[in-house]
């Protein structure tokens, strides 16, 4: 199922319209997908913003239209030759970092106005936007495995990555390193939004506590998704100014602030601020937790 469906799911079984998810995974993707029920849909941009972490496989040798498993072949060079687990490695270390990364045809990415992927299903190529992407960790963690049959290779491997990157471009891109098409033969989202597996439900689980009515048991505070941003709380006099979007002064409540800060009330978060883009010296609201 596409994340969509998951949502779509999520609102009958818990009887809320206000369902959000905080980052696509592709139909053929499983794993850790955070979802936002109610006032908590406000923090899916923090959530989609975070850092991502993926277990998969790549296979080399065949390169396909989706850069996935779900695609039609498009190119096959047998694997002929032994690879060495060195050879291997550092061609996965030297795609750590920061690079330009171009998105697949088959993605979400929008071009004068439509997804890539509707190009792509009528046979048309358009000119794609390229992207920064950061890699922090890219590692193999599995011996390769040579597949006779198809004269093709296989092996898994563990990547924590930021916003934007496509962990299948990353497959292609190794497969040319190492000079073989390629694809990525499997994936599994690890952690999102700080959120590992073991924080998890299936849908059926959801559905079997809110039966039982223990559903509150499972859900996490808002609170959960700003633990590493800096917070700072109000007295009475600034928290008359924060709840009407006033405009501050930065110099009087920070020394230093190059980021977006939280404001807490009565220990409740009530507002995130960031430094005003126009007028320095100034800080403004970027959301409000009011409610």
């Amino acid at each position: 199922m596409t994340s969509h469906d998951c949502v779509f799911k999520l609102r009958k079984i818990l009887k809320t319209k206000k369902v959000g998810h905080t980052g696509t995974l592709d139909p053929e993707v499983d794993g850790v997908l955070p979802i936002c029920i109610g006032k908590a849909t406000k923090v899916v941009e923090f959530l989609t913003d975070t850092d991502k972490a993926y277990e998969g496989e790549i296979t080399i040798g065949v390169a396909t239209t989706t850069e996935d498993s779900q695609g039609e072949p498009i190119a096959k060079t047998p694997v002929d030759r032994t690879l060495s687990l060195a050879e291997i490695d550092a061609a996965m270390e030297a795609m750590v970092g920061e690079s330009i990364q171009v998105p697949p045809m088959y993605s979400a990415v929008k071009v004068n106005g439509k997804r890539l992927y509707e190009y792509a299903r009528k046979g048309l190529t358009v000119e794609r936007p390229q992207r920064t992407i950061q890699v922090m960790h890219f590692e193999r963690i599995s011996e390769p495995v040579y597949h006779a049959e198809d004269e093709t290779m296989s092996w898994c491997f563990r990547v924590t990555c930021g916003k934007g990157t496509y962990v299948r471009t990353l497959a292609v891109d190794l497969g040319a390193a190492l000079g073989y098409p390629a694809y990525m033969s499997s994936l599994t989202r690890t952690m999102s939004g700080g959120f590992t597996q073991t924080d998890c439900l299936t849908l059926q689980q959801v559905a079997e506590a809110m039966a039982n009515d223990v559903i509150d048991e499972n859900l996490k505070p808002i609170d959960s998704v700003f633990a590493s941003y800096r917070q700072v709380a109000l007295d009475d006099e600034l928290w008359d100014k924060v709840r009407n979007g006033a405009v501050l002064p930065k110099v009087e409540l920070f020394e230093v602030m190059d980021g977006p800060v939280l404001f807490t009330y009565q220990s409740k978060i009530v507002a995130m601020y960031e430094p005003h883009p126009t007028k320095a010296g100034y800080i403004k609201p970027r959301k409000m937790f009011l409610s």
